[in-house]
């Protein structure tokens, strides 16, 4: 069995969020700040993803005074705590192929020390020394202890309420860092 390891570049990467209220969207980007991809004959096997939570961007916010008092909100306790916690991860546990270049994975989500289990499907694209996954990935963000202005938290939000789900569309490209041949 050949094993691969693949390191993300995160110069090449992105994630793009999208979170919903009752009156519309806001969405923007988070920067992934390293990770890796473990490949058997050719196929993703397990990985790392470690999110930058403090690179957080809010792109639909154009006046730079909303924008940065919005950034600021989302820096807060009341949602990602980037003081106490810089980082989120995605620790790959299971991979399923689906089809050709489609996979589902599985693995323990954690943000802001809270950890589950999510699920989601991935294409794959393998050139043998590059791979490069897209997909989206949907968070109820009250599992994290995301509550603000949540139905499930508080009544009678009206026009102020916001959807528990926001969603990561990514695109995540890693090269081969070493070859290693195992007698497996």
């Amino acid at each position: 069995m050949e094993t691969t390891n693949f390191k993300i570049v995160s110069a090449n990467s992105q994630i793009d969020w999208t979170g919903r209220k009752v009156t519309g969207a806001h969405n923007g980007t988070i920067g992934i700040k390293e990770g890796y991809f473990i490949l058997n004959d050719g196929k993703i096997n397990s990985g790392k993803i470690i999110i930058d939570t403090t690179s957080i961007k809010i792109l639909d916010v154009t006046d730079s005074a909303t924008n940065a008092q919005f950034a600021g909100h989302l820096a807060s306790d009341d949602f990602f705590s980037i003081e106490k916690f810089p980082t989120a991860k995605l620790d790959i546990l299971t991979v399923k192929e689906i089809s050709n270049n489609t996979y589902h994975l599985e693995g323990n989500l954690t943000i802001k020390d809270i950890t589950h289990l999510v699920g989601f499907e991935a294409q794959v694209k393998n050139d043998g020394n590059k791979i490069v996954l897209t997909g989206k990935l949907v968070i109820d963000r009250t599992k994290y202890d995301i509550k603000f202005r949540s139905g499930n938290f508080f009544v009678d939000l009206g026009d102020t309420l916001i959807y528990n789900d926001f969603d990561l569309d990514f695109t995540i490209t890693a090269e081969a860092i070493f070859s290693a041949q195992s007698k497996n």
